[in-house]
């Protein structure tokens, strides 16, 4: 049975702050309160104090009347538009952004220390901005890299010529401002690019020998697909306790599944890898200008199923020219987008299932820690 979060069933959890509290008095708890307070948020922010196996800890959440008034049944995609935020042109609203709707998490956010919170938060902003900057070219088959800047290998991927720093290289393979041009990339490598861009952004500020660790990796070997996901991501959310298929935090990884069976064989269309990027809306990175909404990401979706085709040779392949012709035509109809949505808002089925499920996946994901003392960052090397 496809699982549902309902409004009533929701417990909020939040953020939990512990380890300071143990040695410091509550420092890390005051720091915290204060840059709320600094944010204008504490009025929306309740917190305790609490205790587990011996270890104090501080919890915050966003009160009821938030969740009520901004909020309901953890739907964050409406935040920016009721609160008036502009996280394009300010750049404390997309914290703001962030914050508030992490604690409006179904799922706990635990740190360590204040310092790994606002590193979180830090590198949930870099994701945002780097993704919005990124544009490239679809391609499951071929890649392409600045060939001043990467040399490429079967057995170790694209790596870092020597000397080339590689934050500079990130920047210059994803985002075109910088190179001029669109590199080639799937879906799921190129969110490995914003994601390591990102992280690595932060350790340059917070962790200068992690960095350079990176820094090495990279020059070695790439670190690619599930085991990327095993050293840099923290995956929150279950099959068995689902998210709330509207609650998203800006800086989320996550993957719309194509719940069409026939065409989720098509290479490249099981699925979409994209970042929330906070507002409602959600990455094209083949479309810069065009960010989905989760609707026009929902009837996109659909619409695979009615563009598939076999070329001479007999391979399955999708022609995204009338997939773009069958979502125009859509979205000139209100109703039939409804009906579309509501049909691919539900949660997706178990892997290998194509049943009743939607395109919403049950979890997110985001970095792992990556401050001095509680790094949790382990390259194989």
């Amino acid at each position: 049975m496809n699982v549902v979060n309902h409004p009533s069933e929701l417990r909020l959890w939040g953020i939990r702050l512990s380890g300071e509290t143990q040695h410091d008095g509550g420092a890390g708890r005051q720091r915290f309160s204060a840059y709320l307070k600094s944010l204008g948020l504490d009025r929306f922010v309740q917190s305790s104090g609490e205790s587990s196996h011996g270890t104090p800890f501080s919890q915050f959440t966003v009160n009821e009347a938030f969740m009520r008034d901004f909020a309901p049944g953890c739907d964050t995609t409406q935040l920016c538009q009721k609160m008036g935020l502009d996280t394009h042109g300010v750049s404390e609203d997309l914290e703001r952004e962030i914050v508030l709707a992490m604690l409006a998490s179904p799922a706990p956010f635990l740190f360590p220390s204040c310092d790994e919170l606002m590193s979180a938060v830090r590198i949930r902003k870099n994701i945002v901005q780097n993704a919005r900057r990124t544009a490239l070219a679809f391609d499951t088959e071929h890649a392409e890299r600045p060939e001043d800047y990467w040399v490429y290998d079967l057995a170790r991927g694209f790596t870092l010529k020597p000397g080339k720093p590689l934050i500079e290289a990130l920047q210059k393979t994803t985002q075109p401002d910088r190179s001029g041009k669109l590199y080639s990339f799937s879906c799921y490598r190129a969110t490995e690019y914003v994601l390591l861009l990102s992280i690595a952004q932060e350790l340059a500020e917070c962790n200068a020998s992690v960095l350079a660790q990176l820094q090495q990796q990279w020059e070695t070997r790439a670190i690619m697909s599930g085991q990327f996901h095993d050293v840099f991501l923290h995956e929150y959310g279950s099959m068995a306790e689902p998210l709330p298929p509207k609650y998203y935090v800006p800086g989320d990884r996550l993957w719309f599944r194509n719940p069409d069976e026939p065409s989720s064989n098509v290479e490249g269309y099981e699925g979409s890898w994209v970042f929330y990027l906070g507002d409602g809306l959600f990455t094209n990175f083949w479309k810069r200008d065009q960010p989905f909404t989760l609707r026009s990401k929902c009837v996109e979706l659909f619409h695979w199923r009615n563009a598939t085709y076999r070329n001479g040779d007999g391979k399955l392949l999708m022609d995204d020219a009338v997939v773009d012709e069958h979502v125009a035509q859509s979205l000139q109809d209100e109703a039939e987008v409804d009906r579309i949505v509501a049909r691919m808002l539900r949660l997706r089925d178990p892997g290998g299932v194509y049943r009743d499920g939607g395109c919403i996946d049950t979890t997110r994901e985001c970095a792992r820690r990556v401050c001095a003392g509680t790094c949790e960052l382990v390259f194989p090397g």
